[in-house]
Parts: C-alpha cells; sequence; structure tokens
C-alpha cells in the first residue's frame, strides 16, 4: 500500500508541475473530472485507514484521549473535523457495500456517502433488508446527478420508490417524530452582554419559525438605496420593529400591575440639550439622542428631574401622537415617508418634525411617519424633513448627496 500511494503522489505532483495553459479546453475538463474521481477513491482509502487505526486503538497506545484529538494534533484538523472523520469512517465500515463501492469509484463524495448511510438506515428500519437494498442502487444513481443537500431532500421520499405499501405510515411516522423532537428541542437563550446587549441563541419549531419568517421577512429587504445595513442588520431591525409593533397594540398582559412597556429615565438637561446619559429600568443607559428618538412615538409618564433630583412636572400617562391624530398622518402619509421606502402605516412611529422638547407641538403639521430604520437615520444623519406647500413632507438630502439639495418625496405611497 505504501509502495502505491508513493507513486500516486509522485504522479499527482507531476501533474502539478505540468502547466495548464499548454493544454486544451477539453483536456482540462477531463482532467478536472478524473481529480475530482481520485480525490473521492483517495477519501475512500483514508476512511479505510482511520477506521483500522480507531479499531486497533492506536491513538491511545500513542498517548491521545482519543482517535478524534489524535487526528487533530497528527493531520492538523479542527477538532470537529477530526471526530467527523472518525464517525464517517465508521459510518462507511457498516455502510452496505454498494456505498462502499462508490466511493472507492468516485461516483460519489464523502458528504453523500453520510447521507446514503443516514437513509438506507431509516429504510432499513422501516421497510426491512430487501428494501433497504433497492435503496442503495436509486441513492448512488442519484448521487450522480445532485449534491449532498438535494440528495438529502429526495431521500425522504424514497420509500416511495423502493417500498410504496410502507411509504406513507413511515412518512407519518417520521413527522410525528419529527415534531416530538422540535417541540422537545425548542428554546431560546437570552444571555446578556458586559455593555448590555442581548446576545440570542435558540431553536425555533416548526410552527414558530413559520410565523417569525412571516413577521420579519417583509421588513428585511433593503429599503432604498440609501440602505447599507447588512442582512443581519436588517434581521435585526425586523426583530425590533415586530416588538415595537406588540407593545403599540397594548394587547400584552401586564407585568407587575401595568402595560408592557420601556421605561426610560432622564433629566431635564438630558431631554432638552441633549446632554449625558439616560437609564432604562433594567439598569442600562442610553445616550440622550437615543432617548430623543424614543420620544417621538412613546408613551410619556413626564417625570423629568432637575439637577438636584426633585420633580419638576409630574403628569398623567399620555401617548404623543395617538387615536385620531396618528389616524390622520396615516391617511396623509400612508407608510413611510421616506422617499423611496415601502414600509406600511403598522411598522412607523411617529416623528416630530421639530422635537417636543425643542417646543414642537404634537400635531399633524409637526408629524410625519418613518420606520424603524429611516426614524434612525434621519436622528443620526444630516437628513432634514418638512412639509411642503401641499402639507405633505418632503426630505431634504445631505450637500454630500446632493450638492443642490433638491427636496425629495416618497413616490411609493402615491402610486398605490
Amino acid at each position: 500500500m505504501i509502495d502505491a500511494l508513493g507513486q500516486a503522489e509522485a504522479a499527482v505532483a507531476a501533474c502539478f508541475d505540468t502547466p495548464t495553459w499548454a493544454v486544451g479546453e477539453h483536456d482540462l475538463v477531463a482532467a478536472l473530472d478524473a481529480t475530482h474521481r481520485l480525490e473521492q477513491r483517495l477519501a475512500a482509502v483514508k476512511l479505510t485507514l482511520v477506521r483500522e487505526l480507531d479499531g486497533r486503538g492506536t491513538a491511545t497506545t500513542q498517548g491521545a484521549s482519543s482517535t478524534a484529538v489524535w487526528l487533530r494534533d497528527r493531520l492538523r484538523l479542527g477538532v470537529g473535523a477530526a471526530r467527523r472523520l472518525v464517525e464517517l469512517a465508521a459510518t462507511l465500515d457498516t455502510a452496505p457495500p454498494g456505498v462502499r463501492d462508490a466511493l472507492a469509484g468516485g461516483v460519489v463524495d464523502v458528504e453523500q456517502v453520510r447521507v446514503i448511510a443516514a437513509t438506507v438506515d431509516t429504510v432499513h428500519t422501516a421497510a426491512g433488508t430487501e428494501a433497504a437494498d433497492k435503496a442503495v442502487g436509486v441513492l448512488v444513481e442519484w448521487a450522480a446527478q445532485f449534491d449532498a443537500t438535494l440528495l438529502r431532500r429526495l431521500g425522504t421520499r424514497i420509500l416511495d420508490h423502493v417500498a410504496p405499501d410502507v411509504a406513507q405510515a413511515a412518512a407519518e411516522a417520521a413527522l410525528r417524530a419529527q415534531e416530538s423532537r422540535a417541540a422537545r428541542d425548542r428554546h431560546v437563550t437570552i444571555s446578556e452582554q458586559s455593555d448590555g446587549r442581548l446576545r440570542l441563541a435558540g431553536i425555533l419549531d416548526t410552527e414558530a419559525a413559520a410565523a417569525l419568517r412571516a413577521a420579519i421577512d417583509p421588513l428585511t429587504t433593503p429599503t432604498g438605496p440609501d440602505d447599507s445595513r447588512t442582512p443581519g442588520q436588517r434581521r435585526h431591525d425586523a426583530l425590533a420593529d415586530v416588538c415595537r409593533l406588540a407593545l403599540r397594540t397594548g394587547e400584552l398582559p401586564e407585568n407587575g400591575g401595568d402595560l408592557a412597556q420601556v421605561v426610560v429615565t432622564t433629566g431635564y438637561d438630558e431631554l432638552t440639550r441633549q446632554l449625558g446619559t439616560a437609564a432604562l429600568d433594567a439598569g442600562r443607559h442610553l445616550s440622550a439622542e437615543a432617548v430623543r428618538r424614543l420620544a417621538c412615538d412613546a408613551a410619556i409618564l413626564p417625570a423629568v428631574l432637575g439637577g438636584a433630583g426633585q420633580p419638576l412636572d409630574i403628569g398623567r400617562q399620555r401617548r404623543l401622537i395617538t387615536g385620531p391624530l396618528r389616524r390622520a398622518l396615516v391617511l396623509r402619509d400612508r407608510g413611510c415617508a421616506f422617499p423611496g421606502c415601502d414600509r406600511p402605516p403598522r411598522w412607523c412611529d411617529a416623528h416630530h418634525i421639530q422635537h417636543w422638547a425643542d417646543g414642537g407641538d404634537t400635531s399633524l403639521d409637526n408629524a410625519v411617519l418613518l420606520c424603524g430604520h429611516h426614524h434612525r437615520h434621519v436622528h443620526h444623519s444630516d437628513w432634514a424633513v418638512r412639509l411642503g406647500d401641499d402639507g405633505h413632507p418632503e426630505f431634504i438630502p445631505p450637500a454630500w448627496l446632493d450638492p443642490e439639495q433638491v427636496p425629495r418625496r416618497n413616490q411609493y405611497h402615491r402610486r398605490r
């Protein structure tokens, strides 16, 4: 074996030294196909060697705790890749001869072998040895046409081809088992970071996943040519928008006797002059600018504290832009008013054109609908908004974007 591998290695080295520019296109394609077949055959040999070494206990004899750890150090692999190599070697060892022959012949790759072996094992459990043997031939034939991902998808219906009499019952049993696993494994973990941010991780069951996608997918598309957010940032903002919409409905369960709400405490100077910070009820801090943005469409409980902490104004809770006023705003703007944005009204905040803390009143003439993304954008950029002569909002781009600063309007909602 060593001599044969040495000869193969020398032959491969010779191929590497051959200048490809001198090879015709037809021969290049043929060489690529041959290289791929050789790669799969070498993978079969490698797995055979790993399985034999694992069976002999070579790793523990040489002082390693496991074959995977030994392979990690010997072949400089990641520990995950080393474990998968050991697992696949064991899988190939117990796989039907047809699967091993297909890999050795370069017909399938190692990921396809993993899929075929798992699928055949499922068929064997559901329909017996004869159906499993038939499944091997069908799956190997499919593997010549489809990659591992598609092969796995096709494999879910393999019983229709090799054992149609038990296919429906097996499919129902598999679906019930899948739903049971999903219900058991569902979870969401919320980990607070040292700077107050949260890390989300978890697994949603099929129904919850469908609901989440239905809620956030419409909000994850770019809002226009100015939207430079990454896909991950757009998903983050979409989730935040969904939470804000839920809070806005007022239909969430009470928490400690109060409606679900975000409580922010700030001082008079911070609010009016945008100085210092503000505190969330959870103990974390926000910049005064962030508080001013949140206050645009929030339920405000005036409890503004002076420099010494004495109460200056404590009034009843009120929503700044709600009821008939918000309905009038929706009728006028029809959605996010920022140029090019298609977000509907239910995803929008009511933004004060002149902030109420700066003396702006709560009226239709001082309000505009903005989606979460463009609300943040207007608060943190040089864009300006005003009402035109016809009473509809128009946006003045910054000079670096348009030296003429020609006002722009959202034409999307007008077309609708």
